[in-house]
């Protein structure tokens, strides 16, 4: 797996273990609500296991922009998508940007459509998506066709 090119900003870096970057975004109570619906944040087991489990089942990368880790991104064999970028970095396109990437991961992979899990409190995210063409297509669940 290879470190993709976003933009003159943005660069999505495959995955390797860095608790220091990575446990912090995980420790913010908001970003765990918006991701898992937890209250509660990560410890090194919880995050060891679903950076594990995304890299065992598709591409998982972190998001560098100018220069810093803020986030990471995956997409899995199921063509499922998740993002997390710190709060800190959050409303500024650049989740916009890394997923409009994975899309063209998705069609190099020759997936038909690719598909996101959005908690329906979480109207960030989900204008986030629907601006990259994703469409609700049933509770808590988007999806966007790959063009071919």
């Amino acid at each position: 797996m290879n470190e993709r090119i976003v933009d003159d900003e943005i660069k999505l870096i495959p995955y390797y273990r860095n608790d220091e970057a990575s446990l912090p975004w995980y420790q913010d109570p908001d970003v765990c609500r918006q991701v898992d619906n937890r209250d509660s944040p990560y410890d090194i087991a919880l995050l060891h296991g679903m950076y594990d489990y995304l890299c065992a089942h598709g591409a998982c990368y972190y998001i560098e922009y100018r220069g810093m880790l803020v986030g990471d991104i995956a997409l899995r064999d199921s063509a499922e998508i998740a993002i997390v970028v710190c709060r800190e970095y959050q409303n500024q396109h650049i989740g916009r940007r890394c997923v409009l990437n994975m899309l063209e991961l998705a069609k190099e992979k020759g997936f038909k459509e690719v598909r996101a899990n959005i908690y329906s409190f979480n109207t960030q995210s989900q204008k986030m998506f629907e601006s990259v063409g994703f469409k609700k297509t049933e509770e808590e669940w988007y999806c966007c066709p790959i063009a071919k």
